[in-house]
């Protein structure tokens, strides 16, 4: 990223200090740097405008986080932040993006699909149900427009399609994405993500996919939901067991570092905590002592 700070002469260089810009990797006065609300990271502000701009441009405003890869906070940009640093246009496009976004994974609300009316709808919450072997399929629901009244799938997006299914309608054309089915297919190479149901394909590696759009944690061949098995037991038993796609001594390597960070801060806390409760009388008699010390102080300071 090419960008380079304002010049200072002589005088002002030798008075204030130059600090790194990790992205232009200049050395910048400190009233040219900018510093992150959330994690205090300083980089000059106009590598930060352009690093938001180019954010904004692509469509990545999921997630705006610290540009720093090895900031330890990986610190958040607020709305306020971006307004700040980013021109009106851009700032327009930003909050268009993220609200299209909220709505495409809100269970509860979609945009109607008919051109040029761009009416929220809500829709009747509806969850995901088992279909024989784990494999999982969802259900539709036709959603009215209060706007423009077209009554549409509340899954495929298409005009209401009862009795038929979402994969009767992809097969016969009726979509853009031709032949990617809702419902899953085992064998299949492109299969939907079972939150967002943006298509997502598979060449090889392993079953425990994440959706690059909202983040789901699934299994590629059931589609059943991992975002809370960190040992991945889902793979021990049942339909989909042995077909995580690593080698057994992999699966024991992961779960033991699962378990062993889960224990190493357990063994922190529990050595720790004897240190803190001995030097807890230290640390409060040396506050009461400097407390003392400052009143004493300024008793001296206002006798005659």
């Amino acid at each position: 990223m090419a960008a380079y700070c304002t010049s200072k002469n002589t005088v002002d260089l030798a008075i204030d200090p130059l600090i790194l810009c990790k992205l232009c990797l200049s050395e910048c006065p400190l009233d040219a740097m900018y510093e992150l609300v959330d994690c205090k990271c300083l980089f000059c502000e106009v590598c930060m405008r352009q690093y938001l701009a180019v954010l904004i441009t692509e469509g990545m405003v999921a997630e705006i986080t610290c540009p720093d890869a090895q900031c330890k906070k990986q610190g958040k940009l607020s709305v306020k932040e971006i307004e700040k640093l980013v021109d009106k246009q851009a700032f327009l496009r930003y909050k268009r993006l993220h609200f299209q976004r909220e709505v495409d994974l809100d269970p509860n609300r979609t945009f109607c699909p008919e051109i040029g009316c761009e009416t929220v709808c809500h829709v009747c919450s509806s969850q995901a149900h088992a279909a024989g072997a784990g494999a999982a399929t969802v259900d539709s629901v036709p959603v009215q427009c209060p706007t423009c009244g077209l009554q549409f799938c509340s899954v495929c997006k298409t005009k209401w399609h009862a009795p038929k299914s979402c994969d009767e309608v992809v097969t016969t054309g009726a979509l853009e994405e031709v032949g990617i089915p809702f419902n899953n297919t085992e064998d299949a190479k492109i299969k939907r993500c079972p939150v967002c149901h943006v298509p997502i394909e598979r060449n090889d590696g392993c079953a425990q996919m994440m959706c690059k759009r909202c983040k789901h944690v699934f299994c590629w061949y059931c589609l059943q939901s991992l975002d809370d098995d960190f040992l991945l037991r889902h793979y021990d038993k049942g339909p989909c067991k042995n077909k995580l796609g690593h080698s057994r001594a992999s699966v024991i390597w992961h779960r033991t570092q699962v378990v062993g960070i889960f224990a190493g801060f357990g063994v922190l806390l529990l050595v720790a905590s004897p240190f803190l409760l001995l030097a807890a009388p230290c640390i409060l008699c040396c506050k009461c002592k400097v407390c003392r010390c400052c009143q004493e102080e300024e008793g001296d300071g206002f006798s005659t």
